[in-house]
């Protein structure tokens, strides 16, 4: 016995799915239906039952026939019905709204159609761990004629892969992680360590080098695999989606759903790859490693999820930032970017870490838990109370690898560790659980200074651990005065004031809406004429709107702040430097 899933998308135009649930009784007093609060991988609570409409049920009895049954809503995202004493089967019926172009909810227009199955399929409670099938119907819309089918859901007897048809998961968990993408699919094939990856993609609209895109990741892929050791699937899919300025990823277990902007593939004759197309491969190669660490090596509060609730953990700095250091580093040992565009992208992200205030106010530890309440919700005061988990565990993995390197161990090694104890085997990691493979890999000392980090908020000392590798950093100052202002794009409205800067001594607040300078009508080029001609330990005058009344205040400019960080290879290294350097990226020795 199973439990089956039919989803129509027969008005497309209308953006719903129809879905139909059966299920197979046994005599149950009372069932319970609930439709997930949120997708592994995203952590937020996104009440996807707030999209599902006309919620119909039925019992099928033992001669056949339906009887309508009553559906009492008992929480927000939960159905209760009690089927008549013999009822054979239960059957569901309801639409979807289906309208959300990310990749973490569901999507249908003529088009293309998308899902992830937290937003489609009702859970019947004490029975998650039953066979689910889902049928998948093609559109009859003349305008859809055509479609194909990607997902990495197992195809059932008669139904080849990319079509519609019949489709089968062992339990639930795997059946919603599994997204769909339907559509005119075009596919890009290529096998990393003989195992199978495909790339089905929709949206784009000029020709791309297609030949080029299947290299460049079957590099990636393998480097890996590579550093794993192993291969935890038998075949492997990229779900990409290609808008006009899309960007985003969600990993699953044998798959990935991506959206990203149609100029960021390859086109023909393109020479270095484009900042564009570095992007989109460090997407996928982020996506790609997520296989290994979150979706197989996770925390031990994802095992189960619990997918009604919240599931804390402070180890995201570890998930999300150590992949997020991985996800471009595996681009120069791949080859597909060299040291310097290397370099180039640490810089990045080392600048949007040291200009961000909030790093000093919150732990990585901190961020991870409260990922929940504050990373997905970012307002005008983000910055200067948040930190990313992402970008500032990105730069600690960096620290704490090179410092690894200088006593013959590394990152790889750590995690490869973490992989074969935890991993491997689907036991969720501990929160003490890296600190503790860290101390027998390489000291207490490391380990105690990895917990302060982690703890604190001091940020890691990477330019002197980089110079030992050969790497000069610079820190570049903005060329004008400070005023601790972001405005929103080309106006003067304030989208954000740093904190403990002339702005905020000076009152001004964000939504605030500066309409003279200097006695001067407020522009954005006025405003850096003013910057620029009055100089740091100046008095500016500015006026403006709060709340539709009219204030003055003074701002008094001060010096200029950090704009960005530089990264350069030592013109000339030393022989250890070039050693440690080319270990570390996997370049080729001079």
């Amino acid at each position: 016995m199973s439990i089956e899933y039919t989803v129509r998308c027969d008005d497309p135009a209308a953006h719903e799915f129809l879905v139909e649930m059966e299920a197979p009784l046994a005599g149950e007093e009372a069932l319970v239906l609930r439709l997930p609060t949120w997708i592994p991988g995203s952590y937020l609570i996104r009440e996807f039952a707030r999209h599902l409409l006309e919620f119909e049920a039925e019992a099928v009895l033992a001669d056949g026939s339906p009887r309508p049954l009553a559906a009492t809503k008992i929480d927000k995202c939960s159905w209760r019905i009690v089927p008549p004493r013999g009822a054979c089967a239960l059957r569901c019926r309801y639409r979807v709204w289906a309208f959300d172009a990310s990749v973490r909810e569901a999507w249908l227009d003529t088009g293309r159609g998308f899902f992830n199955g937290t937003s489609l399929f009702l859970r019947l409670e004490g029975r998650s761990g039953e066979e689910h099938r889902v049928r998948l119907l093609p559109p009859s819309d003349p305008r859809c004629a055509g479609w194909k089918v990607a997902t990495a859901l197992e195809p059932a007897e008669g139904t080849a892969f990319w079509s519609f048809g019949d489709y089968r998961a062992p339990d639930y968990d795997a059946l919603i992680d599994a997204p769909v993408l339907m559509g005119p699919l075009e596919f890009v094939e290529f096998r990393a360590g003989g195992v199978p990856h495909t790339v089905a993609l929709i949206g784009h609209a000029e020709p791309f080098d297609w030949v080029r895109l299947a290299a460049d990741l079957t590099a990636i892929c393998t480097s890996a695999q590579e550093l794993f050791g192993e291969v935890p699937f038998a075949r492997y899919l990229f779900l990409l989606t290609l808008t006009d300025e899309g960007y985003g990823g969600l990993e699953h277990g044998e798959s990935a759903a991506l959206l990203a902007a149609r100029r960021d593939l390859p086109w023909p004759g393109m020479g270095a790859p484009s900042d564009e197309y570095v992007r989109l491969l460090g997407l996928f190669s982020h996506e790609y490693f997520h296989a290994w660490v979150v979706k197989r090596l996770k925390p031990a509060a994802f095992t189960p999820y619990d997918l009604f609730a919240e599931n804390y953990t402070r180890l995201l700095w570890l998930f999300e930032g150590w992949t997020s250091y991985y996800d471009d580093l595996l681009l120069v040992r791949a080859g597909v970017i060299d040291a310097d565009r290397y370099l180039g992208l640490l810089a990045k992200t080392a600048t949007q870490v040291l200009t961000t205030p909030g790093r000093l106010r919150q732990s990585l530890a901190e961020a991870s838990f409260d990922a929940w309440i504050k990373f997905y919700r970012p307002d005008e005061n983000s910055a200067n109370a948040t930190v990313s988990y992402y970008a500032k565990g990105a730069l600690l993995a960096l620290a704490l690898d090179l410092q690894l390197r200088e006593r013959g161990a590394s990152l790889d090694a750590l995690l490869r560790a973490l992989w074969e104890r935890y991993g491997r085997s689907g036991e969720g990691m501990g929160e003490e659980a890296p600190f503790a493979v860290l101390h027998e890999m390489a000291g207490s000392r490391l380990a105690r200074w990895l917990e302060r980090m982690v703890q604190g908020t001091e940020d890691p000392p990477l330019a002197a651990l980089l110079r030992r590798f050969g790497v000069q950093w610079r820190e570049i100052a903005a060329a004008l005065p400070d005023t601790g202002l972001r405005f929103e794009r080309d106006s003067m409205r304030v989208a954000a004031v740093r904190r403990a800067s002339p702005a905020e001594g000076a009152g001004i607040a964000p939504r605030d809406e500066l309409v003279a300078i200097d006695r001067l009508k407020a522009t954005p080029a006025q405003w850096e004429s003013v910057l620029r001609r009055r100089g740091a330990g100046a008095r500016v005058p500015v006026h403006a709107f709060r709340e539709g009344r009219l204030y003055e205040a003074v701002l008094e400019l001060a010096p200029p702040a950090l704009e960005r960080v530089e990264l350069a290879l030592a013109p000339r290294p030393t022989a250890q430097q070039r050693k440690r350097l080319n270990s570390w990226l996997r370049l080729a020795a001079p």
